[in-house]
């Protein structure tokens, strides 16, 4: 199993255009992007590849970063950072199952699965296939499990993926908050590697209307309002998983500069072998 980080950035991406926030010019000095979430899966025995999330920044991530077009795709949610590149499959992809899930929402009304159908129903190159949380499913010759998470008001899904015949294993949180549920953690526990949802230091829930949730022994609160966990429940996080190797994802511009390239800190391009 080959796996690239695409896009290891937040809603804007860093850096943002326009600014000129002190992480911003420093991602600009060192040359590094953290363009809007995607993950690339490779399965060396098949030849096959697996893309996480449809990023808007599809064009770009597959220009820049030397991977193969997608065989197979998973929707996690329906937030247009993860689900807006899906229109790249017009002229470029040919018959891509897209996986999502088929729990309905109590926001939308419909599960990710529909609304995926209902927004691309104009593109004849993909073929949505609903799945159901918590039951493997195959594609690209691994095993697949869509798990619940928390990132209200939408429902929302971390990843778990196997290679059956080496054993490697993938745990992506998807975008959440520290609170998920045991369950959960048990179907994302113990992987080779971990991608974790961080989005900003703790100190930073202050200038949030809804300040922080689920604070540890400490009083550092592991998640910002409600969406996303903060840099410090991000680890704590990887290290309830007992995950061997873990890197912070979906981090934003607002990560002070003096922290917001820490060694833990992933920016895309990234690539790691299972």
């Amino acid at each position: 199993m080959e796996v690239t980080l695409l896009g290891t950035g937040d809603t804007t991406g860093t850096p943002t255009p326009r600014c000129d926030c002190d992480t911003c010019e420093r991602a600009r000095d060192l040359g590094v992007e953290r363009t809007r979430f995607s993950v690339h899966v490779h399965n060396e025995r098949t030849g096959e590849s697996l893309l996480v999330d449809a990023s808007p920044d599809f064009r770009y991530q597959f220009l820049t970063q030397d991977v193969s077009l997608p065989d197979s795709i998973i929707v996690s949610h329906v937030h247009f950072d993860h689900l807006d590149g899906l229109g790249n499959a017009y002229r470029l992809l040919d018959d891509v199952p897209v996986f999502a899930a088929n729990e309905t929402d109590p926001q939308t009304g419909q599960s990710v699965a529909e609304t995926v159908d209902e927004k691309y129903h104009y593109l004849d190159t993909i073929t949505v296939r609903p799945k159901t949380p918590f039951e493997p499913f195959e594609t690209c010759g691994f095993e697949v499990t869509l798990v619940p998470v928390e990132h209200p008001p939408l429902v929302c899904y971390g990843l778990a993926i196997e290679d059956p015949e080496t054993g490697g294993t993938l745990s992506i949180s998807g975008d959440t908050n520290y609170g998920i549920s045991d369950a959960s953690r048990d179907a994302l526990d113990d992987p080779d590697l971990c991608f974790v949802d961080g989005i900003v230091p703790a100190k930073h829930t202050e200038y949030h209307p809804l300040g922080g949730d689920h604070s540890d022994e400490n009083g550092v609160y592991r998640t910002f309002g409600t969406k996303h966990m903060t840099i410090e429940g991000a680890r704590a996080m990887a290290d309830d998983l007992d995950a061997d190797e873990y890197r912070l994802v979906h981090l934003s511009h607002y990560i002070p500069t003096e922290e917001a390239f820490d060694d833990d800190m992933a920016v895309d391009g990234e690539r790691y072998r299972l």
